[in-house]
């Protein structure tokens, strides 16, 4: 079975083919600045010259029917025949209390999906625009949806729900989702393969951390808490956002600064984290460039970053009562040797220890970096959300067809 996997974004869209039968990339791909001047679109078919193309493309399902161009072109493309893909994936970040699991996109779901722009307002409807772009070019085959919510529908009340009165809750839903869930949920079963033990045996903490960060508890193979909340604001130390503050600064600085609602959501998605502690950058390369060569602004926000991430590891391992695997992911957690250091030589109570050399080594693959003595596993894993979207894709159809 061929699966085509789509992330659209409000003027993006990412996709990869996948040959299910090995699980092979057959292709991927974005297009660029959909809607603006000169839209870019870049095509890496496997064993073929990447190939670019510049084109106004002013709308999702231009860019999607640009996408299938590529496809089965003759040339650059990788297909005979657009009948040759069987099923479409798609990302979707919020999927709010509906959706404990990816599913079939009927009607219904996606009006459900509609239903909770309110939630996800940057990210869920750009997720249609994608979903109706692909219907309208692949029309007679399946269409799946993936919610990074999703996994995180297994946590407790008492984790998920937030102090403040339970009405809010009812009226309008107010409580922590959670995101990354996908990759989450991923790395932690690759990480219970990688060491040949059951997942339900097992006590994982998941670090996500790229950009945006998350932290996942997942105790028996499903998430019992996790550090974002209902947006992915709350939790850690990212790029641009605050990550946990105390919410009685908002209206301090709305009042003290004459800011709108708008203006100061905005500083704490965009304005804030890495780059507001550092006043320079949010990429963490930057951040540690600085710290290494002894910067005040970047190692106060390089310590800020490690500090937070260890604090929210040693709560999670309270909250399991024990760990037994640490798995960092995405493009600090796989990258970072320095974070990684950093933070686990500051866990030694929990019987932490890595191999400094191991921990320089880069790979693509799943591997320990931690030292047979070391109380806790733990592991670098790449994270391949792509992969599970066109692995519940396959589950899906397989199970609609009986």
């Amino acid at each position: 079975m061929k699966i085509l996997v789509i992330n659209a974004g409000s003027s993006s869209l990412k996709y990869q083919l996948y040959d299910m039968t090995d699980e092979s990339v057959l292709a991927k791909g974005l297009v660029e600045r959909i809607g603006m001047d000169s839209s870019i679109l870049t095509h890496k078919p496997t064993g073929k010259e990447e190939v670019t193309e510049v084109s106004d493309i002013l709308e999702h399902t231009t860019a999607m029917r640009k996408v299938l161009e590529k496809l089965v072109d003759k040339t650059h493309g990788v297909l005979n025949s657009i009948d040759e893909i069987d099923a479409v994936g798609h990302r979707v970040v919020h999927g709010g209390e509906a959706f404990k699991s990816s599913a079939l996109i009927t009607g219904e779901v996606k009006s459900e999906i509609r239903r909770l722009f309110d939630l996800a307002p940057l990210h869920n409807p750009p997720s249609m625009m994608g979903i109706s772009a692909a219907e309208a070019n692949l029309p007679n085959v399946p269409h799946t949806v993936v919610f990074d919510t999703a996994f995180h529908q297994t946590m407790p009340e008492k984790a998920y729900l937030y102090a403040i009165p339970k009405v809010l809750y009812k009226k309008h839903k107010v409580r922590r989702y959670g995101f990354h869930g996908t990759s989450h949920a991923y790395v932690s079963k690759t990480a219970a393969e990688f060491l040949q033990r059951p997942i339900e045996d097992l006590k994982i903490i998941t670090c996500h951390i790229g950009n945006g960060a998350s932290l996942t508890a997942v105790k028996d193979g499903i998430s019992v808490d996790t550090s974002m909340g209902m947006t992915p604001l709350e939790g850690l130390i990212m790029g641009t956002r605050s990550g946990d503050l105390d919410p009685a600064i908002v209206p301090y600085v709305m009042n003290k600064e004459e800011l709108t609602m708008n203006e100061v959501n905005s500083m704490l998605n965009k304005h804030s984290g890495l780059l507001a502690i550092s006043g320079s950058s949010s990429d963490m390369r930057d951040i540690t460039d600085g710290w290494e060569a002894g910067k005040p602004n970047e190692t106060l926000a390089f310590e800020m970053y490690e500090y937070r991430l260890r604090k929210y590891i040693g709560a999670y391992a309270a909250a399991m009562n024990g760990v037994d695997v640490i798995v960092f992911t995405a493009g600090v957690g796989e990258n970072s040797a320095i974070v990684r250091e950093a933070v686990c030589q500051n866990l030694t109570y929990l019987g932490v220890e890595i191999d400094k050399e191991l921990n320089k080594v880069r790979s693509g693959d799943p591997r320990r970096i931690s030292t047979p003595n070391s109380k806790v596993e733990v592991l670098v894993v790449p994270t391949n959300e792509e992969l599970m979207i066109a692995r519940d894709t396959l589950r899906i159809v397989q199970e609609s067809k009986g």
